[in-house]
């Protein structure tokens, strides 16, 4: 068997990091003014410390991504990154509270919150692209009277109730 050209590796290799990425934060975006020109307001604000804010851009509900920006005190935009991943669900622990969820990865779509009397609990979701590029659904269920962390659960969309098929072609850029 002969050995592939690194061209084809190299494109082959660009090609399946980009489909992981999937749609770009805007490029060039440097100050909140920008930002807001792109992307309309953000869902949610939190002060920080010097007197900057972390701003909260969400795509839902179709889209899978929420863009967490840090902006410092003269509105300049510092950092910017997809909270709705893996490595971000797994900040989610039992006994937080509502606040420090949405910190992390920014508030949920309303419509999708269900609430269950019965279990005396109230289930958040997000959308999001799983690691490999599959529509995915992250749920916290709350106890409904503390408003705390029980635990999470992820489920691809082909295992839940949204249906069969395959749709990674969403998660694509």
């Amino acid at each position: 068997m002969k050995p592939l050209p690194s061209i084809f590796l190299s494109a082959t290799l660009a090609a399946l990091l980009s489909a992981c990425v999937g749609p770009r934060f805007p490029a060039n975006v440097t100050t909140v003014g920008e930002l807001v020109d792109r992307l309309g307001p953000p869902a949610m604000r939190w002060p920080e410390d010097g007197g900057g804010e972390r701003r909260a851009f969400t795509t839902a509900p179709m889209g899978m991504r929420t863009w967490m920006v840090l902006v410092d005190a003269d509105g300049r935009v510092r950092s910017v990154e997809n909270v709705l991943d893996m490595p971000h669900f797994a900040r989610i622990q039992p006994g937080m509270d509502e606040e420090a969820v949405m910190r992390e990865i920014g508030p949920p779509y309303r419509p999708w919150t269900v609430t269950y009397p019965a279990r005396n609990e109230r289930v958040w979701e997000w959308r999001y692209c799983d690691v490999w590029s599959e529509p995915a659904r992250f749920n916290v269920l709350f106890d409904a009277t503390t408003g705390k962390v029980r635990s999470t659960m992820s489920l691809t969309e082909r295992q839940s109730l949204y249906g069969n098929g395959r749709r990674s072609e969403w998660c694509s850029p």
